[in-house]
């Protein structure tokens, strides 16, 4: 009986950690397929947010000087590019996500698939948009 508990209170926690999305995660460019940064994605309160704590591939500017918002002019290494996600069941959603290279904002929705994170961003209607698989980094 004891072992069945054991085994149950590890799946449950397996279970809930699975689709937690804090952590750092090396996001992949969805066009060139390389590595582009470190993103460290926290909680603050009930919301989600990330920024870039390591930059692998070196931008032509370092700063996002196409951004329109308090980012203008900012250095993308350390910059708060994801803002604002809830988390609603398996997805995290309802924030928005910022292209440091173009400076455009999208909404955002991730999910989590063992150990990559599928970040969506669009304008409108979700399956106006583009995807991006990102790795968890150990």
């Amino acid at each position: 009986m004891r072992k069945l508990l054991l085994t149950f209170v590890f799946s449950l926690f397996g279970v809930l950690s699975f689709a937690q999305i804090e952590g750092k995660w090396k996001t992949i460019d969805d066009e060139t397929k390389q590595a582009k940064s470190i993103v460290e994605i926290y909680k603050k309160g009930d919301q989600y947010y990330g920024k870039i704590s390591q930059l692998l591939i070196k931008p032509a500017n370092p700063n996002c000087v196409d951004c329109k918002d308090d980012r203008k002019n900012k250095p993308i290494l350390g910059m708060e590019i994801i803002r604002g996600l809830k988390k609603d069941g398996n997805e995290f959603t309802g924030g928005t996500i910022t292209d440091p290279k173009t400076g455009k904002t999208y909404k955002c929705t991730i999910t989590r698939s063992g150990d990559n994170l599928n970040v969506r961003g669009y304008i409108g209607l979700s399956f106006i948009g583009r995807s991006q698989t990102w790795q968890k980094v150990n």
